[in-house]
């Protein structure tokens, strides 16, 4: 059983930071490289990493890591990091948010540009495959970024040309007919090619000084991050490769944000498959209204298979710190922390402690019925 003395150690622990933030600023460093939906603030797994990592060598694993966000607070407190997640733009934006790069960005971006028009005079680029294509992007916009696309993939240093994929998809939404991120309604827009080279330099610009901003405090040693692009059911304690002293996540919550669709384009663009991701997406709002859709009791079953994989891969006494809120399906409200805190028990975890914080009501989301969430709950498993 779980000690008295332990819950409220760890409860003493959580109280001794507020976890609101409402007046500190989340979208600074590597943070602001490229919008996400629902991504963590970094002041909430600094501050659990700060309470909860055991201070040895062991990494930070983050299941569902998104963008990155407990990635490059692991790697600022000079920590290993693991980050698992199915979306192959969310494991990139990772990867650029904790490289250090030797070239400037912005530079390539420029040369980039004008090597692009040249491809376009020339008509040496071929403009993708791409659902509805003209309803959402005029035609010379087509072409500059089609023409961009090849230019970034033929730049030979990988970790440049992730860069500049990644300060390119920061771009596409804007550059489109699309109203906003949030927002899937076509709409009037006065662009041009100029447009795009203008944006995807100042776009590199930004990427340049958010990783220089950060500096020697997460390049100081090269960074130890795996990032893995899989499906969270299907990681083997294998390719994890690290031994994981301290868990923060923040998991998909059923039946509310569509990753998947806040990044349809700029994944068609870069050459992933959204629909791919689409089919596997924990949590996702058309697995709950199909017929035969799932149900919380399909979700409790998937963060059992979650847990599975965090006990093999966890030290024993290390904690799985769970950041999660309320879901509404078909009119239900779901207890999503009773639901993980089952999920947990079944695979030896213990629930240590419990703090809620207040949610800041600028999040926007696909799914309005989640818009209104305004309280959101820290769970703390111990493993053993």
């Amino acid at each position: 059983m779980t000690s008295q003395l332990e819950v409220r150690n760890v409860e003493e622990k959580l109280r001794s930071i507020c976890w609101d933030f409402a007046d500190a600023k989340t979208n600074t460093g590597p943070h602001r490289i490229h919008p996400y939906p629902a991504r963590f603030i970094p002041q909430i797994p600094r501050g659990l990493i700060s309470l909860f990592h055991p201070g040895d060598d062991s990494a930070v694993l983050d299941p569902f890591c998104g963008s990155g966000t407990t990635l490059v607070e692991a790697v600022s407190a000079g920590l290993p990091a693991v980050g698992i997640d199915l979306h192959p733009l969310a494991i990139l934006i990772g990867k650029v948010k904790t490289t250090p790069l030797s070239t400037s960005v912005t530079n390539v971006a420029r040369h980039l540009c004008e090597t692009a028009q040249i491809r376009i005079t020339e008509g040496t680029f071929e403009i993708p495959e791409i659902p509805r294509l003209d309803h959402w992007f005029q035609k010379p916009i087509q072409e500059a970024l089609a023409a961009l696309v090849t230019e970034i993939n033929a730049v030979p240093s990988r970790d440049i040309s992730d860069a500049l994929k990644v300060a390119l998809s920061s771009i596409i939404v804007r550059v489109s007919n699309q109203d906003s991120d949030t927002r899937y309604a076509a709409v009037e827009k006065s662009l041009s090619q100029e447009d795009v080279w203008s944006q995807f330099v100042r776009a590199a610009t930004v990427v340049d000084s958010a990783l220089v901003e950060i500096g020697a405090s997460l390049f100081a040693s090269d960074p130890r991050v795996n990032l893995i692009n899989q499906d969270i059911l299907q990681v083997s304690p294998e390719s994890v490769r690290e031994k994981v002293g301290l868990v923060v996540t923040s998991p998909p919550y059923p039946n509310a944000y569509e990753y998947w669709l806040y990044h349809k384009y700029r994944m068609y663009w870069l050459g992933m498959d959204p629909i791919a991701v689409r089919t596997s997406e924990i949590g996702a709002r058309p697995h709950y209204f199909k017929k035969n859709h799932q149900t919380e009791d399909d979700f409790e079953r998937q963060m059992e298979q979650c847990f599975s994989l965090l006990a093999k891969v966890m030290k024993d006494g290390a904690y799985a710190c769970f950041v999660v809120g309320r879901s509404i399906i078909h009119g239900r409200e779901i207890d999503n922390e009773a639901l993980l805190e089952r999920a947990a028990k079944h695979n030896g975890f213990r629930k240590v402690g419990l703090a809620t914080r207040n949610i800041a009501m600028n999040r926007k989301s696909f799914n309005l019925s989640h818009a209104t969430i305004a309280r959101e709950g820290i769970v703390v498993f111990r493993l053993g």
